[in-house]
């Protein structure tokens, strides 16, 4: 297990990433890590993901009550928690508005073609869960039925959630949404879409399930 030292730095380390890629905007976003005990170290409401220091993050327990900190946690913080609850192999949350996803999003698209193999790999497919009001029972409701089956989501009108063993592929989920969601914008500008076969994708996903199983054994 990493030190609670290690962990701030590399959630620090995280929203400087996702503010130099535009992927937030403002005060927007929020990362966080489940520690051992049932406790999880976030990024506080109302600073700057690429302004934070280790001591603005806060420390708080599974209903979302702050233990440790001098910063206010953000609303969103029980969108994390539900990911935890209903993901014990989870350890890592990180929620964004990376723009082109965002946008796919926005126009109630998913990202479940299958354009590119890498893609198929990686995060299988991303799904869009219906709008709900940020910070309220009713997103929760919203994002519920795809935590199980899935390490992305994207939120109606809202952005993006993605989830994993660590922090750090959280992180790296999140690139891949909006990588994907680039490639899926040029071939709609484009006007047509190469899809891969059924025969390829059952191909794909014992790759995928290979590749699951290698990160598995990696983070024993």
């Amino acid at each position: 297990m990493k030190s609670l030292e290690t962990q701030k730095l590399e959630i620090v380390k995280i929203g400087q990433w996702l503010h130099t890629k535009g992927f937030v905007a403002a005060m927007d976003g929020n990362v966080s890590v489940r520690l051992s005990g049932d406790t999880v170290l976030c990024t506080p409401t109302c600073i700057s993901k690429g302004m934070m220091e280790p001591d603005d993050l806060v420390l708080v327990d599974m209903q979302g009550k702050r233990i440790e900190g001098h910063r206010e946690v953000s609303s969103e913080i029980q969108m994390h928690l539900l990911i935890y609850r209903m993901r014990p192999d989870v350890r890592g949350v990180v929620h964004a508005h990376p723009p082109t996803a965002t946008g796919f999003a926005s126009a109630g698209m998913t990202l479940d073609s299958a354009l590119a193999s890498e893609i198929v790999v990686a995060l299988g497919a991303v799904p869009l869960a219906n709008y709900g009001t940020p910070g309220t029972p009713e997103l929760l409701e919203a994002l519920e039925p795809f935590v199980p089956d899935h390490q992305a989501i994207l939120m109606a009108n809202h952005g993006a959630v993605t989830y994993a063993e660590d922090v750090l592929h959280a992180y790296m989920h999140m690139e891949t949404v909006e990588h994907f969601a680039k490639i899926s914008l040029v071939t709609h500008l484009l006007g047509r879409q190469e899809l891969l076969s059924n025969e390829n994708m059952d191909k794909l996903r014992v790759v995928r399930q290979k590749y699951l199983a290698m990160q598995a054994v990696a983070n024993e």
